[in-house]
């Protein structure tokens, strides 16, 4: 298993938790919760790796 880096953004305009793995290059994911972030970033990874 693999760790990353994940960065997590609220934006104040809209209040969305933005996420995304900067060594993974258009690995992103964006909701309403950190705990829904966290679980969509994770299935984002997933999906990214599976790619290559």
């Amino acid at each position: 298993m693999f760790d990353f880096d994940v960065v997590l953004e609220r934006d104040k305009k809209s209040g969305q938790v933005y996420a995304s793995v900067p060594v993974l290059l258009g690995c992103y994911t964006y909701g309403d919760t950190v705990e829904e972030i966290l679980e969509s970033i994770k299935e984002a990874i997933t999906l990214h790796l599976s790619l290559f």
